[in-house]
C-alpha cells in the first residue's frame, strides 16, 4: 500500500482543524478514524495488480543514433477496473520515454502502451522492471507492485563511414577495368590483351601474341579477387581512450550515459551519474574503420574474417556471405567493450595464425602506444609478418597536436614539449614497423576510416593483395 499526496493534503487539513477545535482531543480521534477509514475503502476499491500480465513486442535491433519503440502489453484479468500510472525502467543508457505513463485498463481488459528508446550506447541495453500503481477512486491510496518483464535491445555500431563506400567503389571499379576510364593498374590476374601504347610496362609485352598478330600487344592485370582479409581488433587498455570530438549529428558526450533523474515509482529512482566526455573511445572508431574496409574488400570479392583480442578473443565472424558479412559484424561489436588489461600480444599472433594459414592481409587495428608495442606486439610481429602481409592502423589523438601549438604559458610550453615528445616517439614506431614489412596508416580519428580504405585501394592496385 501507498498513500498519495491527496492523502498527505487531506491529513494537513485535519491538523488544521484539530489545532483550531476547543477540544482537540475528541477531534483528533474522530479525524483519525474518518482518514484511516476513506484510506481503508479507498484502498479495498482500487484496482487489483498482483494479477496483472504483461507482454513485449517491437524490434530488438536499433543501430546508436537512432530510435525504436517497445510495446508492452498490459492484461488485467482482475473484477475491477485499473486506474494509475505505469513506469517501464530500463537503463539508463537506452534512453527511454516516457518514463511514467497514465494507465487505464477495464476489467478483463488489455492496453497497450509504448515506450521510445533512443540509445547512447552500444550493446545489449535491457528492461529492468515495469512497476504499477493502481490509485484508488478518491486518490487516498494505492496499490503498488513491481513486475518482470524481460526484453534486450542490441544496440549496434552506426558505421558513419559508410558515407565514404562510393567514393571507394569508384575506385575499386576502375582498378577491375569495369569503369568508362579505364587506368593501367598492376595486379596477379590475367585480364586481356591489348595493343601496346607508349608509357606500357615493356614487361607486360606478350612475345607470343604479337609474334602471332604481327603487332606489340601487352598483357593486362587485374587485381587479384577471392583473397583473404583478417580484421583484428585490439580490446586492450590502450582502446578505452576517448579522443577527438563527438561525430556530426550525435552531440558532445554521445556513447556515454546521459544524466537521468527519475521520481516515477519503482526502483531505480533518483539521478544518475552520466558522463559528460565529448568524442568517441578509440575502439569505436577503430569499429568505424573496420567496417568499411569490411565492406569494400567484400565488393572487391575478397573474403573477410573479423578477430576482437585483447587477452582471449572477445568476437569473431568467420566464413560469412558478402551479403551476410556487415550484419554479422555489427552484430559481433555491438556488445564489446574495451577491457582495461593490457593486451596479449603473443596470444594475439597465435590466434591470428591458427585462423589464417595460408597468405592473407592481416589489418590490426591498435594503438602505437610506444610502451604498448615495444612491449607486446613489436617482439611478435616478425612471426606474423614473415607469413602474411601486415597492416597496422591506429588512431591518433589531435589534441597531442593541439597541445604540441601551445606556447602562451610556461604550462602550454611544458605541455608542448610533452607532446612532441609523443609526436617522436610515435614516429619512432612507425619506422620500426615499416623496416619490418609492415604497412602503417596513423590517422586522426574522423580520417582513419578513408585511410584505412585507401591503404587497401593501394595494396590492391600495387598486385600485392
Amino acid at each position: 500500500m501507498a498513500l498519495t499526496g491527496r492523502a498527505g493534503l487531506l491529513a494537513a487539513l485535519a491538523a488544521i482543524v484539530v489545532l483550531l477545535a476547543p477540544e482537540p482531543g475528541l477531534v483528533v480521534l474522530a479525524a483519525a478514524l474518518v482518514l484511516a477509514a476513506l484510506v481503508t475503502a479507498d484502498l479495498l476499491l482500487a484496482g487489483g495488480v498482483r494479477g496483472l500480465r504483461f507482454h513485449r513486442d517491437g524490434d530488438r535491433r536499433v543501430r546508436l543514433g537512432q530510435s525504436l519503440v517497445i510495446g508492452l502489453i498490459v492484461d488485467n484479468p482482475g473484477p475491477r477496473r485499473l486506474r494509475g500510472v505505469l513506469r517501464d525502467a530500463w537503463q539508463p543508457s537506452a534512453g527511454a520515454a516516457p518514463r511514467r505513463q497514465a494507465l487505464d485498463v477495464p476489467p478483463g481488459e488489455r492496453r497497450r502502451l509504448v515506450t521510445t528508446l533512443t540509445p547512447v550506447r552500444r550493446g545489449d541495453r535491457e528492461a529492468v522492471a515495469v512497476t504499477v500503481r493502481s490509485v484508488g477512486p478518491l486518490g487516498l491510496a494505492a496499490r503498488q507492485r513491481t513486475f518482470e518483464a524481460p526484453w534486450t535491445v542490441r544496440v549496434l555500431p552506426p558505421f558513419l563511414s559508410r558515407r565514404h563506400l562510393p567514393a571507394r567503389l569508384a575506385r575499386l571499379r576502375e582498378l577491375d577495368g569495369r569503369h568508362p576510364a579505364l587506368v593501367r593498374g598492376q595486379g596477379t590476374e590475367f585480364d586481356s590483351l591489348r595493343e601496346y601504347v607508349v608509357g606500357d610496362d615493356v614487361r607486360s609485352i606478350d612475345w607470343r601474341a604479337s609474334a602471332r598478330r604481327s603487332d606489340v600487344v601487352v598483357r593486362t592485370w587485374r587485381p587479384e579477387r577471392d583473397r583473404r582479409v583478417l580484421i583484428v581488433l585490439d580490446t586492450g587498455r590502450t582502446s578505452a581512450g576517448r579522443i577527438g570530438t563527438a561525430p556530426p549529428g550525435f552531440g558532445p558526450g554521445f556513447g556515454a550515459p546521459d544524466p537521468e533523474a527519475d521520481t516515477g515509482p519503482g526502483p531505480g529512482r533518483g539521478p544518475q551519474a552520466g558522463s559528460g566526455a565529448a568524442g568517441w573511445p578509440r575502439l569505436d572508431w577503430s569499429m568505424d574503420a573496420a567496417l568499411l574496409l569490411a565492406a569494400l574488400a567484400a565488393r572487391a570479392g575478397d573474403r573477410v574474417d573479423f578477430l576482437a583480442y585483447d587477452r582471449a578473443v572477445r568476437a569473431q565472424v568467420s566464413g560469412a556471405s558478402r551479403t551476410e558479412l556487415l550484419s554479422s559484424m555489427v552484430n559481433a561489436m555491438a556488445p564489446i567493450e574495451a577491457e582495461l588489461v593490457e593486451s596479449d600480444a603473443a596470444g594475439m599472433a597465435a590466434a591470428v595464425l591458427s585462423r589464417a594459414r595460408r597468405r592473407c592481409l592481416v589489418v590490426l587495428l591498435t594503438d602505437l602506444n610506444t610502451a604498448a608495442m615495444e612491449e607486446g606486439l613489436l617482439p611478435v610481429l616478425p612471426r606474423l609478418s614473415a607469413r602474411h602481409l601486415v597492416l597496422v592502423a591506429a588512431v591518433a589523438d589531435p589534441r597531442v597536436a593541439e597541445m604540441a601549438a601551445g606556447r602562451g604559458t610556461a604550462e602550454a610550453v611544458y605541455d608542448a614539449a610533452a607532446a612532441e615528445r609523443l609526436r617522436g616517439e610515435r614516429r619512432e614506431v612507425t619506422a620500426t614497423l615499416r623496416r619490418q614489412g609492415v604497412e602503417v596508416v596513423d590517422a586522426l580519428p574522423e580520417d582513419i576510416a578513408p585511410a584505412l580504405a585507401d591503404a587497401y585501394l593501394a595494396l590492391k592496385a600495387a598486385g600485392r593483395l
